[in-house]
């Protein structure tokens, strides 16, 4: 990590450990917003940070270690994609419903904090577009199994406004939630350490044991691998197109969420799952984000269709080649 990455990691770091998983929107928000994040991945020229998806890797990474209930991703995405758009935006999977005429009819479903967003963006028929919150008919209040806001937004022949986006605002998501579960199971992967190294059993912690060290060894293997297929989708982002990369990023993400959980619930045992302890802040929300933005299914399809549509004899090397060392 660079000098800059280093101080940005330190000052968010910082705010996010004082706001935690338990913080009101109400009593936190203002302290995000003075983090300046929003301008985080827009050029110094345009009065922003002039950072690129490594830096931004850091805030996702730093808001699933801390599980900030707070819509922090989704705002920074939102503003860089669109930063003419005044207010909180938000980012959407997808829309269900059609575009005709420049004007959309039909559903915005499971908008990370919708009901607190004043415009969305999403993929629809082969591009990106922006909705605003205010001509939504109706907002039907939903939540993940995190109890974070994950709200539909219904909208009759509300206006559009198509964007030209590098990185989808779909693509995007997956990248942030990549970020999200990374840093989500190390948090949970140090409270395993300490409490298996504090809890004895039989005379001895519970991390003498050999199944609880081999069951550990896992767990960090799968939490290492998240970071790195973050850092490598980030990097090619960077550079440009990066389909392929997020793609393998968040169905790599996606496979460590199941083994990592399991293996923090069961070294913790009954404790593990009670609101009192530390932990469930962190399983809740990396089993809400593996289905968000893409669970297992879409991405192992999305990736066997581009390897079956490469060219067999350079398919290694293609391969090879895009890979890069992240920043």
């Amino acid at each position: 990590m660079n000098e800059q990455r280093q101080l940005l990691s330190d000052s968010v770091g910082q705010v996010f450990a004082a706001l935690g998983a338990a913080v009101e929107f109400d009593d936190g928000w203002a302290s995000i917003e003075a983090l300046g994040l929003r301008s985080l991945l827009l050029p110094e020229d345009a009065g922003g940070f002039g950072g690129g998806w490594a830096d931004a890797l850091v805030v996702f990474k730093l808001a699933g270690r801390h599980a900030v209930a707070l819509p922090v991703v989704e705002a920074l995405l939102a503003a860089a994609a669109a930063p003419e758009e005044p207010g909180l935006g938000s980012i959407a999977e997808g829309l269900d419903g059609a575009i005709a005429g420049e004007r959309f009819t039909g559903v915005a479903k499971g908008v990370p904090w919708g009901r607190r967003a004043q415009y969305l963006l999403a993929d629809v028929q082969g591009g990106a577009v922006l909705l605003r919150a205010a001509d939504a008919e109706r907002l039907d209040p939903r939540c993940n199994l995190a109890e974070e806001p994950r709200d539909d937004l219904r909208f009759v022949d509300a206006p559009v406004r198509r964007l030209r986006l590098a990185v989808g605002p779909a693509a995007a998501g997956a990248l942030a939630r990549t970020g999200q579960i990374a840093g989500a199971l190390e948090a949970a992967l140090g409270l395993s350490v300490d409490y298996v190294n504090a809890r004895v059993q039989f005379g001895k912690p519970l991390g003498k044991f050999q199944a609880v060290q081999q069951a550990l060894a896992t767990f960090a293997t799968e939490t290492a691998a998240v970071s790195a297929a973050a850092a490598g989708a980030c990097a090619a982002a960077d550079r440009g197109e990066a389909a392929f990369e997020v793609a393998a990023a968040k169905l790599r993400a996606n496979m460590a969420v199941g083994v990592g959980a399991a293996v923090a619930h069961q070294v913790h045992g009954a404790i593990g799952f009670t609101r009192e302890y530390g932990l469930h802040p962190f399983t809740r929300r990396l089993w809400s984000w593996r289905s968000e933005f893409g669970a297992d299914g879409r991405w192992a399809a999305e990736l066997g269709a581009a390897t079956a549509a490469s060219d067999p004899d350079g398919f290694w090397a293609d391969l090879v080649a895009r890979s890069d060392p992240p920043g």
